[in-house]
C-alpha cells in the first residue's frame, strides 16, 4: 500500500511539475486577487510580469490598471495581454485592447494569447490583422502565447517565424522553437494568494529581447562647413553695427 501512494505522488509530480527556482516571470490576471506586488519584487528570480487586460471585444480585466501600476511601482518590468476571440472582428477586439492599454506604460511587448478552448477554428486572416494593428501601435511584434498544437496546426510556416512564441506545457519541455515556456500554473509566490503561473526564457533568449524598444530622440544634425563659415563672419559685422547703434553717453 505505501509503495503504491508513493508511485501515485510520483505520477502526479510528473504531471503537475513543482515549480523549480529557475522562474524568470509570471502572469496574472484577476484570478489573482489582489497582490502585494512589494513582496513579489523581493524575488530576485523574478524580472518581469505579464498582465491580463482585455478578452475579446469587451472584457476588460478588473485588476488590471492596479496591478499595472503596482508592479511598475514596484521596480518590476511590466507587459500586457490580450485573450483572442474568434467571435470578433480584430478591429473590435483591437480597439478594446487599446483603450485599456497605455503604450507609455508598457515595458515589454504586447502578447496575443491564443488557446484552443477560445477559438474551435482559429481565422487567421483576424489573426494576421490583430497582429498587425498591435504591432502598429505599440512599436514592437506581438509575442504569441499558445500551446505546441495550435502552433504546429497554425503558425510552423516562414511567415510567423520573426514572432517570439510563449509556450504553455505542463509536462514537459517544449519541442518546437520557444522564448517562453509556462511551465506550471501551480507556482507559489509571496504576495500572491493561492497558484500563479511561472514562466522562464529558453537558453537563447532573455527579458532584453522582449522589451520595447524604446526611440531615442533624435540628434541635432551638424552644420554644414560653408553655414558655419557664414554664422561666423556674421558675428563681427552683428557686434559693429551694435556698437554703432549705442548712445554716444553709453560709451
Amino acid at each position: 500500500m505505501k509503495n503504491r501512494i508513493i508511485r501515485y505522488f510520483a505520477v502526479l509530480l510528473l504531471l503537475f511539475p513543482a515549480p523549480t527556482g529557475a522562474q524568470n516571470g509570471i502572469d496574472v490576471s484577476r484570478f489573482q486577487d489582489s497582490i502585494n506586488w512589494s513582496k513579489v519584487a523581493k524575488n530576485s528570480k523574478i524580472e518581469f510580469v505579464y498582465i491580463k487586460a482585455t478578452e475579446g471585444s469587451s472584457i476588460k480585466d478588473p485588476m488590471y490598471k492596479y496591478n499595472v501600476r503596482k508592479a511598475r511601482e514596484a521596480g518590476l518590468l511590466v507587459g500586457s495581454y490580450h485573450v483572442y476571440s474568434g467571435r470578433t472582428t480584430a478591429y473590435q477586439q483591437f480597439d478594446n485592447f487599446k483603450k485599456v492599454v497605455d503604450k507609455k506604460k508598457q515595458d515589454l511587448v504586447p502578447v496575443l494569447d491564443i488557446e484552443a478552448i477560445h477559438c474551435n477554428k482559429l481565422n487567421m486572416q483576424r489573426v494576421d490583422k490583430l497582429l498587425e494593428l498591435m504591432e502598429k501601435e505599440y512599436g514592437a511584434k506581438p509575442m504569441i502565447y499558445t500551446s505546441e498544437k495550435l502552433y504546429k496546426t497554425h503558425f510552423a510556416i516562414k511567415k510567423y517565424k520573426k514572432y517570439h512564441y510563449f509556450i504553455a506545457n505542463y509536462k514537459r519541455e517544449p519541442s518546437m522553437p520557444y522564448t517562453l515556456w509556462q511551465y506550471t500554473q501551480r507556482g507559489k509566490q509571496k504576495g500572491i494568494a493561492g497558484f500563479v503561473d511561472f514562466s522562464k526564457f529558453n537558453k537563447k533568449y532573455s527579458v532584453e529581447n522582449i522589451k520595447i524598444k524604446k526611440k531615442e530622440p533624435a540628434a541635432a544634425k551638424p552644420e554644414k562647413p560653408q553655414e558655419a563659415k557664414a554664422a561666423a563672419a556674421a558675428k563681427p559685422q552683428e557686434a559693429k553695427t551694435a556698437a554703432a547703434a549705442q548712445p554716444q553717453g553709453a560709451k
